[in-house]
């Protein structure tokens, strides 16, 4: 069964490749130095979208003797590769090409027209590409019973751990932001003659793409080190661990990411006195029930409660 992730990769992967082969014909015809920086842009996101993929269907792998906790983080690291392709691939070659058209005099430019009409295609299909992957980073917001709010979506953007569906919002949302760069520059050139406009357009779209992947870099690194649930989720343990009757407190809490969902929980936990073997048992068994509310997604087996001597 499909995982909202790979519904919202699958929009992207097959919107890119149609919008990447359209606006390479584009920018052959026109030679648009702006056009060519968001052809690699589309080209470089369909690769991407591939990468992703393979870390969605890797992460599901069974565990092994080698890989006891399974490969849960195969997205992590699929994920910080695509980062970096947005880096090596379309931030550097549309760097390349805005400043070699800037600084040669081989610039030709024609046919605008053609690059208004595929820009607004392309701009339709990311358009399409975004809502669907917008609806799947929403979820969790609208399961919390939280209104969608720009501070509410913010919160959510930084606290994800769906590295997957986090890349497609990132990427599509690039790819709205280099459409109207591109537009505007090859709108700028077409009025006055100019082709620095179009040259300055391709620039100006490789900084961008080189700013968001230092973000989704950033993002990668931290959950492929190791990063604990959310702030709010940590409070929501502690507090129903907290609740148990035969808690006196909890010692420590250390918790790390496996995958988006399945999460490894370690607690110490202090008891009221009085508690026999069978007791203890049956208060480690609801300590455990009571993290699964919290962490539904996750595995009861990677729960480890451990009780104060």
């Amino acid at each position: 069964m499909e995982t909202g992730s790979t519904k919202a990769v699958y929009a992207a992967l097959f919107g890119n490749l149609g919008i990447a082969i359209t606006k390479f014909i584009a920018a052959a015809l026109t030679g648009s130095a702006s056009m060519w920086a968001e052809s690699y842009h589309s080209a470089s996101d369909t690769v991407n979208q591939v990468l992703l993929l393979l870390g969605i269907k890797m992460s599901k792998k069974p565990a092994s003797d080698l890989h006891q906790f399974g490969f849960g983080k195969s997205q992590f690291f699929w994920s910080f590769v695509v980062a970096t392709m947005i880096f090596g691939i379309s931030g550097i070659l549309s760097l390349e090409q805005g400043f070699s058209s800037l600084l040669g005099e081989d610039h030709h430019f024609e046919n605008p027209v053609i690059n208004y009409i595929v820009l607004a295609i392309a701009a339709g299909f990311e358009a399409n590409a975004l809502r669907i992957a917008f609806i799947q980073f929403k979820k969790p917001i609208v399961e919390r019973g939280e209104k969608t709010r720009p501070s509410t979506v913010w919160a959510e953007f930084r606290n994800s751990k769906d590295t997957s569906i986090l890349t497609v919002v990132v990427e599509d949302t690039a790819a709205l932001l280099g459409i109207g760069i591109a537009f505007v520059g090859i709108l700028l050139t077409d009025i006055t003659g100019n082709t620095q406009y179009d040259a300055i357009s391709s620039i100006v779209i490789g900084a961008l793409l080189m700013s968001f992947a230092f973000f989704l870099a950033k993002e990668n690194r931290g959950l492929l080190l190791g990063e604990s649930v959310s702030a709010q989720q940590y409070t929501q343990i502690m507090a129903v661990v907290n609740a148990v009757s035969e808690v006196n407190k909890v010692v420590t809490m250390k918790t790390m990411h496996l995958s988006p969902t399945t999460v490894i929980v370690g607690i110490e936990v202090n008891l009221i006195d009085g508690l026999d073997t069978d007791r203890i048992e049956t208060v480690t068994d609801t300590i455990e029930n009571e993290i699964m509310k919290i962490l539904p997604e996750s595995k009861k087996e990677y729960i480890f409660v451990e009780i104060e001597r």
